[in-house]
Order: C-alpha cells, then structure tokens, then sequence
C-alpha cells in the first residue's frame, strides 16, 4: 500500500479518535441562539429553575392531604356514612405515604419492605394526623372557649378539611359552629331556621365561620378558594360581623 495512503489513513483515524473522545457539547435552545453545557444560566432562568422545583416539592408534600379531605367530601357527598368516607380517605393516604417512603429507602439504601415501611411509617404518620385533625383544635385558632368546647360537634369531613387548611394557615380564626336558636335573639339578627350550623339529621354540625377581619384579602380568597376547590359551598357575608361560611354541600339524593 502506497505509504501517502496510510499516513493519510491514520491522520484521519486520529482525528476521529480525537473527536470521540471530547466531552460532547450539548446545545440548549434559548431566545437570541443556543448556549453550551457549563456555560451560567441568567438569574432569570435560575429562578426559574428554583421555581419548577419549589413547585414540584410542594406538589408532592399536598397530595396526601389533598387526597384525604377531597376524598372524605367526594364519598361523603355520593352518600357513603360520615365515618366510612373518613375511613377510606384515611386508607388511601397511607397508600401515598407508603409509596413516598418506599421510594425515599429505596433511593437512600437500594431496598424497601413494603410491609416494614408502611407498618412502621405509614400508618404511624397517617394515623396521628387523622386523630389529630378529628379531636384537636388550638385554643389559639378559635375565638373563644365555648367555640372551640364546639370542635368535635362539627362534621368529620369539615373538621379533616379545616385542621389541613390550619396547617398552611397557623392564623386563621373560628369564630362559630354550632348554633342554637337563641344565639340568633342574642346576636340581634331573625332566626334562620334552615342554617347548618344546627345539628342535623346525623347528630353533626355542618358549617363554621371563619375570621376575614384583619387579614389580607388575598389571604381571605385564597382560604375560599382552598374549601371551594375541596368541594364546599362557601359564602363571604356579612352577619354581626364580616366573615367567611364554609358548610358542606347537600348529599345526592
């Protein structure tokens, strides 16, 4: 073989080598052209990026309360008993829970139990916080003592959804639940017979009040918009003082 030929062939063998062996220079689009791999995002993208992730993260942290309190109203709504809706929101949360735990083990130490994990982890979360949100609430988030003697009177689903909102919301304020006739003459304002903050057919109160004075009104909105969203009915009016309803919406029939 002519020997030109040969040094020809290896200048190019070496120049592929060459090639292959650089690191491979990845091209992101972008407004105005294309950046390289390494090259520092702009405090814009950045922010962006932290965005995404902070979004992501508070994604993953709801879901399972989410998932509790729209679960208990769905069931609740279509018929099941008060308990029973409980019962299956409940079950299904420490499904989530269980598998956030499974896969955070198997992330950390390549191996999971699912039995372990959710005997020891799941079940022992869910369980605490059902409870706690069912038979607690801070004298600091009610208005007075008598309201919050109160607490246990209101309907299981309603008490899942407000202890959740109070977790996001240490501030927020009962001012009322149940009600007697009498409270109406006491307040100066005609009797309502039809309001649910009595008790109703199944022995439970079915509204609260909640304070909107002195809080923002983005604040206001967003705490409407959060037991809208969970499927209550709620109404912004103006009684003895301006204030938010929340009750639960009236079951199929």
């Amino acid at each position: 073989m002519d020997p030109d030929a040969i040094r020809k062939k290896l200048r190019a063998l070496r120049r592929q080598l060459k090639r292959s062996t650089q690191p491979r220079r990845r091209r992101v689009g972008a407004p105005g052209g294309a950046r390289r791999v390494g090259q520092k995002l702009s405090g814009r993208e950045r922010a962006a990026r932290y965005a995404v992730v902070a979004l992501k993260g508070a994604v993953i942290v709801a879901l399972p309360f989410v998932l509790y309190v729209r679960t208990g109203v769905e069931l609740y709504g279509r018929g099941a008993p008060s308990w029973f809706a409980i019962l299956v929101s409940t079950l299904l949360t420490i499904g989530v829970v269980a598998g956030y735990a499974i896969w955070l083990s198997r992330r950390m130490s390549g191996d999971a139990k699912v039995r372990s994990v959710a005997k020891w982890v799941a079940v022992p979360l869910v369980a605490a916080w059902v409870g706690y949100s069912l038979l607690y609430l801070a004298s600091s988030n009610a208005k007075s003592d008598d309201v919050r003697a109160h607490y246990t009177s209101l309907h299981p689903v309603l008490r899942a959804a407000l202890s959740t909102i109070i977790l996001v919301n240490p501030d927020l304020v009962v001012t009322d639940m149940a009600r007697q006739p009498a409270d109406y003459a006491r307040m100066g304002l005609p009797i309502n017979e039809r309001t649910r903050h009595y008790e109703q057919a199944d022995g439970w109160v079915h509204a609260v009040d909640l304070r909107t004075i002195g809080r923002g009104e983005i604040e206001n909105r967003a705490v409407q918009i959060y037991f809208w969203s969970m499927g209550f009915s709620t109404l912004r009016h103006v009684g003895t003082a301006d204030h938010l309803h929340v009750q639960l919406r009236r079951r199929e029939q």
